[in-house]
């Protein structure tokens, strides 16, 4: 099955399915109201991670009972999108990335299942290069590029993107980890489509607001969808990956 975690401006997904319903599934880490959809006679799992109404902001987000509730409804794959802010002219706004690795600078958030096990995963390849090449043939997307993980709610200050910058960074957001790690903990393939809203504090002279994250992710809503939709359409249900066997020699 493929799981879709989705923020802002995916919620629609839903109402263009063939069918859906929804499911209350419970796990260890709290109860998880997941969707599941039929799209091109396939099983799609779908969770908005913020909530009805984008109500949860990114830093309570139960990152653990979402990954948990797709992995016990029998998701194998996901792709989640995240708004992210840009720091290289590169990607300007609009664009839609898949990143290739992150930095991860969140604070106070849980992100292992493994509290009271010894378990290291290997992250060389934090996202699936596997669900990477599906999506680079599913819609108009820039292949690679470093993802910054912030604690919000803020957001970042001109100094600290500098720093980030001078690190490689490329993105930044709020809520690309831990669902990245975590996914990998559960063996489950992960990847993202990061929708850049705006160039991030510093690199443009204009004020940041919340407001203008909605309105970009509302213009390119379509092209999401459609690139979403094409990815599910092109997605190999049977293909096995490394990442079903990250666990191999992880743990202790």
């Amino acid at each position: 099955m493929i799981g879709i975690i989705g923020g802002s401006g995916v919620y629609e997904i839903t109402q263009r399915a063939d069918s859906s319903t929804v499911k209350l599934v419970r796990t260890d880490y709290g109860d998880v109201e997941v969707s599941i959809l039929d799209i091109f006679a396939k099983k799609v799992a779908f969770i908005p991670r913020h909530a009805a109404g984008h109500s949860i902001p990114p830093h309570k987000i139960n990152y653990r009972a979402n990954i948990d509730a797709l992995k016990n409804v029998g998701v194998t794959k996901i792709i989640a999108t995240n708004s992210v802010g840009s720091m290289n002219e590169n990607m300007p706004p609009g664009s839609f990335v898949i990143p290739d690795d992150f930095l991860d600078f969140s604070q106070d958030r849980v992100k292992t299942f493994y509290e009271n096990k010894v378990v290291h995963i290997d992250v060389t390849e934090p996202y699936c290069p596997t669900l990477r090449d599906v999506l680079d043939k599913s819609g108009e997307v820039i292949i690679g590029g470093t993802y910054v993980c912030t604690e919000g709610p803020r957001f970042e200050t001109p100094a600290e993107i500098r720093m980030f910058k001078m690190l490689g960074g490329d993105l930044v957001g709020m809520t690309g980890v831990p669902e990245v790690t975590l996914a990998r903990e559960r063996e489950i393939c992960y990847n993202s489509i990061c929708i850049v809203s705006n160039y991030a504090s510093g690199i443009s002279d204009m004020e940041l607001t919340i407001d203008e994250v909605f309105e970009m992710v509302s213009d390119k809503q379509a092209d999401l969808l459609e690139l979403i939709y094409n990815f599910i359409r092109n997605a190999d249900d049977d293909a096995d990956c490394t990442c079903h066997h990250a666990l191999d020699g992880a743990e202790v």
